[in-house]
């Protein structure tokens, strides 16, 4: 996992966006703020939030169609936050896709344990890990520092671009998973990004590049013809 889980705040009441950006932040979470539908849109083309905390009404339309758009997309947890209390606005949130409701007002010791919990279950441990080894076939230990974002081969520091850094995350946070491409972009460039699967295989071929022992027979990022790529390690410590 990465050392910093990112929360997307989606409500259009900014000066409790605030405070809750102000509570997460002090608990070691990232936050970014969208006020609206438009603008979580224009966000989501450009990260990946760990978790998201959606109000239902927003002014320019339904946090229920943002959930089910996300859903068609992406797995990523989802609390609804709103001053809609009623039994029927619960149980459509968490039909089309919601992971918790909480209603506003709220307590933020609340929200947070919730924030937390919901982490946990989705990702594991929320501590950030320092560094682990690796090892690709006989002659290759990749070393990660996810605190330092400082990838080594065999003892020697490679040179990533954040995107490089982030899809070879990902790849070991879900080893032996053969990945799609359609779902690789999702995750790491973003959920509405419109990113062409060429330029996630261009990604894949400078990440064998620099890392793989013979790049032209890939032991480490291996090709699942038809679907997308799989990572396989021989060893992680």
């Amino acid at each position: 996992m990465t050392n910093v889980r990112t929360i997307m705040i989606i409500d259009d009441d900014r000066d409790l966006a605030m405070l809750v950006s102000d509570l997460l932040e002090d608990n070691a979470y990232r936050t970014v703020l969208a006020s609206s539908i438009e603008e979580a849109y224009q966000l989501l083309v450009k990260l990946k939030p760990d978790l998201i905390l959606l109000d239902i009404n927003l002014p320019d339309g339904c946090g229920y169609e943002l959930c089910e758009e996300l859903r068609r997309v992406s797995q990523v947890p989802v609390i609804f936050v709103s001053a809609r209390t009623s039994e029927d606005d619960k149980v459509v949130g968490l039909d089309i896709g919601g992971d918790d409701y909480l209603a506003k007002p709220f307590s933020l010791k609340e929200l947070l344990s919730r924030v937390n919990s919901l982490l946990r279950r989705t990702y594991g441990s929320t501590k950030p890990a320092s560094g682990e080894m690796i090892k690709v076939g006989d002659n290759v230990q990749i070393e990660i520092d996810r605190v330092g974002h400082i990838v080594t081969k065999n003892k020697e520091t490679v040179t990533l671009s954040p995107k490089e850094y982030d899809l070879l995350v990902y790849f070991i946070d879900h080893m032996d998973e053969a990945l799609s491409k359609e779902h690789l972009i999702n995750e790491v460039w973003g959920m509405f990004s419109e990113v062409e699967p060429a330029t996630l295989a261009v990604h894949v071929r400078w990440l064998r590049e620099k890392l793989e022992e013979d790049p032209s027979n890939p032991q480490f990022i291996k090709t699942v013809w038809g679907i997308g790529y799989r990572c396989v390690v021989w060893k992680k410590d």
